[in-house]
């Protein structure tokens, strides 16, 4: 069982892990998710609000990606691309 001093400290490093992840998750699902895909930009509010709880949780990852900019499609590395049996 954890002592409440270390649970609560815990708590507060959730919470505040999630707040960073609402405050970035906002402006990235309205602004700046067009710079990591061109297609976005055309995306509806619904599209706009479903990629919100994912990147509250993923914003570490996603910040890393908006700062990259825009990349390229991913091109699919398969046997069968590769012509390969």
């Amino acid at each position: 069982m954890l002592p409440l001093p270390l649970a609560t400290w815990i708590a507060r490093l959730g919470g505040f892990y999630l707040l960073l992840g609402v405050v970035f998750a906002v402006p990235f699902a309205f602004r700046w998710v067009n710079r990591i895909d061109p297609v976005a930009a055309r995306g509806t509010l619904g599209f706009r609000l479903l990629i919100v709880p994912g990147s509250v949780l993923l914003w570490p990852l996603v910040i890393s990606r908006v700062l990259r900019g825009t990349t390229a499609p991913p091109v699919e590395r398969s046997a069968h691309r590769d012509g390969t049996p």
